[in-house]
């Protein structure tokens, strides 16, 4: 799961990705839209009497919004409406990456949306680049059986890469269940949100597969969870990846490369390829609960990053173990490595807090308070916020918060990769369970994702980081700030740029992209599903 500013290898993440103590507490504060969260009453992380945080201001957030829309029309191709993955400060067209993937595309498409609900651009010219870029992408080059595209292709001619920019090395085009389904999640948003480009989305998405990358664990040699998960994807044409693919279809025709490797967490940014599944009628709804809250308990897992808690509840005919982590004092439901780009992308479509209150509803704002609490307080960096995302030293990293990862390898908060390990019950020792952090990296875009449950907490954050660590361009939020040394990643990456306007239109544009997403029949075919469960979340272990 690395990204290509790490590496001249064509991979990526799959979409396969300190202040004073009186500014902790204050940051920690409760605001007036708590809602459901926990309340911080009787907590030692109670602020002082008098004390408040800084109430989101609309004009500031609608400033970073335009800010960061500039970014992405800078990273777009005039003719073809495709958009570069990354560019540099700079904001000029030599800046660009020169590669984009079905991830940036959709970003650019939900983003445009968001811009147009804000104010920032018209009506007109909204329409006139969702229609530029879905023509391009309906005449795209893809693998015509499932309807999916590949990973990356040249944002300036729409070809197909075949060998990497820069290095030459050879690419082998790949289609990613994740990638194509944040592609298929902004097909729904514009078919909803703008007639004329709306056909040309229908169009596109009706044509995608999904259950193309869905192994229902049938075949007894390729055997999976009871209920079946996704594959990470697929080789069409050749065999990309030797010893980790095997020959295959799941809907008929030529066989393709398969990976052997699936996604099983469901707090992780690839349920949004369930839910397509689920809501076109493609992917059975018990898929949802084939995947992992937490891994098994017994000794016979000790691997993981510490032992769970919970119980076991049945779904559809699938056993799910209900399991969750203790942090802090709290039970949280862990992703793969902890960040807040797992918990939180998909929710920007659904509101999963609405749809599922006794899963999502108690999980979102426990990871946004677990991150806070890290961030201000266990490792005292004075700020918050952790993601994967370009490396202020160079390259790029997955950050997290190491406890809420089940990752046992982690994604780190600080540059120095500090590990927590509280070990594994009675299984296997504790090596690290009380670290000292160095150069915390803080990602803005965690924060904007944060502010459609925080609004005041992640604008109080957000503010700080703007005006004291100075990771603030024309593009908006450079992508990441190490906050010790102060060295900033001076890049915009075009998926976390989206994820900022998705949230933004959220929180500004009255749940514009949710919306859109969420239609009446959307919600009749998802919510019944995602909304029965019960997580072994609490606020109190």
């Amino acid at each position: 799961m690395t990204h290509p500013l790490s590496s001249s290898t064509p991979s990526r993440r799959s979409l396969l990705v300190g202040g004073a103590a009186s500014v902790a507490a204050l940051a920690l504060a409760p605001s007036a839209y708590a809602g459901s969260r926990p309340s911080a009453a009787g907590s030692r992380l109670a602020p002082a009497a008098g004390a408040s945080v800084r109430s989101l201001e609309s004009a500031t957030v609608r400033r970073w919004a335009a800010d960061t829309w500039r970014s992405l029309v800078a990273m777009t191709d005039a003719k073809t409406g495709l958009p570069a993955d990354n560019i540099t400060e700079s904001l000029t067209a030599a800046g660009r990456s020169g590669y984009t993937s079905p991830t940036n595309i959709g970003g650019y498409l939900w983003s445009t949306v968001a811009a147009r609900e804000l104010g920032i651009i018209t009506r007109g010219e909204a329409t006139a680049r969702l229609v530029r870029t879905l023509k391009t992408v309906c005449r795209m080059e893809h693998h015509a059986p499932s309807g999916m595209y590949f990973n990356w292709y040249d944002e300036a001619t729409a070809q197909t890469l075949h060998s990497w920019p820069g290095s030459g090395d050879k690419v082998v085009p790949f289609c990613s269940s994740v990638d194509n389904g944040w592609l298929g999640a902004a097909l729904l948003v514009v078919m909803s949100s703008d007639p004329a480009a709306g056909q040309w989305a229908k169009r596109i998405f009706e044509r995608m597969r999904w259950d193309a990358f869905y192994n229902d664990n049938s075949d007894p040699a390729h055997q999976v969870r009871p209920g079946g998960l996704i594959h990470g994807g697929f080789y069409p044409y050749e065999n990309g990846r030797p010893g980790g693919t095997y020959q295959g279809t799941h809907i008929g025709g030529d066989p393709v490369w398969l990976t052997t490797h699936h996604y099983d967490t469901t707090v992780s940014e690839t349920r949004i390829t369930s839910y397509l599944g689920i809501i076109t009628g493609q992917i059975p709804p018990k898929q949802y609960f084939a995947m992992w809250r937490t891994f098994p308990a017994s000794c016979d897992w000790s691997w993981h990053e510490m032992q769970p808690v919970g119980e076991h509840r049945t779904y559809y005919g699938i056993d799910v173990y209900e399991g969750a982590y203790t942090y802090r004092g709290k039970h949280i439901v862990p992703g793969w490595g902890g960040s807040m780009f797992e918990e939180l992308m998909p929710d920007v479509f659904v509101d999963e807090a609405k749809w599922a209150p006794n899963s999502w509803g108690r999980n979102h704002p426990l990871h946004i308070r677990a991150q806070r609490e890290h961030g201000l307080v266990e490792a005292g960096y004075g700020y918050w916020g952790f993601s994967p995302s370009s490396n202020p030293a160079g390259g790029y990293r997955e950050y997290g918060v190491d406890a809420l990862g089940l990752n046992p390898d982690g994604y780190f908060s600080d540059q120095e990769m500090t590990n927590y390990d509280a070990g594994f019950g009675d299984c296997r020792a504790a090596t690290n369970p009380a670290p000292t952090y160095g150069d915390g990296v803080v990602t803005p875009h965690a924060s904007f994702l944060a502010m459609m449950h925080e609004p005041d907490e992640a604008f109080t954050n957000l503010a700080r980081i703007e005006s004291e660590l100075k990771a603030y361009g024309r593009g908006g939020f450079f992508d990441a700030v190490a906050v010790r040394s102060g060295t900033i990643a001076r890049r915009y990456l075009s998926l976390d740029q989206a994820m900022i306007m998705g949230a933004v239109g959220n929180v500004l544009g009255h749940d514009v992209i949710r919306r859109a997403f969420s239609t009446d029949a959307v919600e009749r075919k998802l919510r019944p599903v995602i909304g029965i469960e019960e997580f072994g979340a609490s606020p109190v272990a």
